[in-house]
């Protein structure tokens, strides 16, 4: 699901619209984060690399950080 969701961004991203990828890359990064906190450590796969906390921390804050820096940045189209 998230990998499907990262292909998407870049596949806008491939298509000149940017902010978008960026965008939908960021939310993989939170769902990323929502799967680690609900799913149990053997059902998370790969998504699980360190302990819980920490895991759902890094994705979230990378996916927020992504997003924010798509949303803020100056220069391009917003409406791509």
């Amino acid at each position: 699901m998230v990998l499907a969701v990262v292909a998407l961004g870049l596949f806008r991203i491939i298509l000149y619209h940017w902010r978008q990828g960026t965008v939908l890359i960021g939310a993989a990064l939170v769902l990323a984060a929502a799967l680690r906190a609900l799913l149990r450590t053997d059902q998370a796969g790969l998504i699980a690399i360190r302990s819980r906390g920490v895991d759902v921390l890094t994705y979230a804050g990378f996916g927020f950080c992504m997003m924010a820096v798509a949303l803020t940045i100056e220069g391009g189209p917003l409406n791509d």
